[in-house]
């Protein structure tokens, strides 16, 4: 089981099986109902049970299920020509692979490879952002540094570099306001440039909005300030929207909610819905010209890179996102739902901070409001949480430092968000009665 520890799922009579699905609801093997409040791994953007994703799927392997090396198929081209499309700027260029990890890798091996063929090898080093998540793969597993958790995995890869996460409620600044970690937080990648030689970076690599640490939406600043950075020491920016992009916030991709377009944007997750592995990275014109001929092409493959099954999937899942106004959707039902969160927040004392946007959103518990002190592990908060959760029929677990984030899929009603909340309460009743909180 991934991400999953195998003594304790004994003990909680998991894992559950499941055998079905329609909507934001799932139904076990043992024939009862949940709501998966997380849509997967945030990913279940159009929800489940959509039988004509499943149609085009199996129209297709009666057509040619893959092709012979060089050659390539008519949903391929349809879907590179469709992301070309529809995503912001000259963004036209695109490397299909089969998830977030590996399209990961592939912006790190272009942005690498574009500064060789630009004559400057000399830069190898790349910038995230510390408690970011980029993947699993054991180039982008570095990108963020979970601390804690790599120790199996060291040595790190030389040239990572950390800047601080614009978490407006934990900014490492003390920031008072939004705006003001936002600053600081961009001026210290400038900073992070300059020490170690802006003719070393090759790339900033950053979710638009960070789920790892809860939904950390970064003030307003941010954004074009990171963009201004990156143009002016040539540097490529690599926006990571595996989790953001295909409606998650309302917007086709995050980075829209500011009008900045990066070098190179890697998509996942709901650009299939995970209905199969799909991902991509998707890169500027310009760079893209940089490995226009037979000497120095990308040397770059994976045996299902540009998989018709899935380039037929990715194109539906496309069209029923934009047919059925998914985007408009995130946001209303988003909108009713962190209002209910933040009625949730005024009656229980342990919800330290609600955010997000559209329906990409997050809890974050605490024993303390005003010092924003984490409970101690010897209360097992998350695990009481994730416990009542269940209890009360939801699919949702609190993790790290006791955050819940709340990503369900984009086509949820606001009348299953209302039944989210309710269950959410009761499960709150229940863990601040047993560990005394009131």
């Amino acid at each position: 089981m991934p991400n999953a520890d195998w003594a304790q799922m004994r003990l909680d009579d998991e894992p559950l099986i499941i055998v079905g699905g329609q909507g934001v609801r799932v139904t076990d093997s043992e024939g009862n109902r949940w709501i998966d409040v997380n849509g997967g791994y945030a990913s279940v953007n159009v929800g489940y049970g959509r039988q004509d994703i499943a149609n085009v799927a199996y129209e297709q392997m009666q057509q040619i299920a893959y092709f012979p090396q060089q050659t390539v198929t008519q949903p391929t081209v349809r879907l590179a020509a469709k992301l070309a499309e529809i995503t912001p700027g000259s963004l036209s260029r695109t490397f299909l692979v089969t998830g977030g990890s590996e399209a990961n890798e592939t912006a790190l091996k272009i942005a690498r490879a574009y500064h060789h063929r630009c004559g400057e090898p000399g830069r190898y080093k790349i910038i995230s952002r510390k408690g970011s998540y980029h993947g699993a793969t054991g180039g982008v597993l570095w990108m963020g540094a979970a601390e804690g958790t790599l120790a199996d995995y060291e040595p790190p890869y030389p040239g990572l570099l950390y800047a601080p996460q614009p978490n407006t409620y934990r900014c490492e600044f003390n920031s008072e306001s939004a705006d003001e970690c936002a600053t600081r937080c961009a001026h210290a990648i400038e900073q992070l440039i300059l020490t170690h030689g802006p003719s070393t970076v090759a790339a900033v690599i950053a979710e638009p909005i960070a789920g790892g640490p809860g939904t950390a939406v970064p003030g307003d600043p941010y954004w074009p300030m990171v963009r201004e950075i990156c143009d002016r020491y040539g540097i490529l920016l690599i926006v990571d929207e595996v989790v953001t992009g295909f409606g998650r916030t309302g917007k086709l991709f995050a980075v829209e909610h500011w009008n900045v377009v990066p070098d190179i944007m890697t998509v996942a997750k709901g650009l299939c819905s995970t209905y199969i592995p799909l991902g991509a990275a998707i890169i500027r014109r310009e760079i893209g010209d940089k490995f226009s001929s037979e000497s120095i092409r990308l040397n770059h493959v994976f045996t299902a890179s540009g998989h018709p099954i899935s380039s037929v999937v990715g194109l539906k899942n496309i069209e029923i996102i934009q047919r059925e106004g998914l985007l408009d959707n995130a946001l209303r039902v988003g909108d009713y739902f962190k209002d209910q969160l933040y009625t949730l927040q005024e009656k229980h004392p342990m919800i330290g901070d609600v955010r997000g946007i559209g329906l990409m959103l997050s809890m974050e518990f605490v024993a303390d409001r005003q010092t924003k002190e984490r409970f101690c592990r010897e209360l097992k908060v998350a695990q009481r949480l994730t416990t009542s959760f269940k209890k009360h029929g939801l699919l949702l677990r609190a993790h790290g430092n006791t955050i819940v984030n709340i990503m369900p899929p984009l086509c949820i009603t606001r009348e299953e968000a209302g039944e989210i909340i309710i269950a959410v309460d009761e499960s709150l009743n229940e863990v601040e009665s047993a560990i005394g909180l009131t």
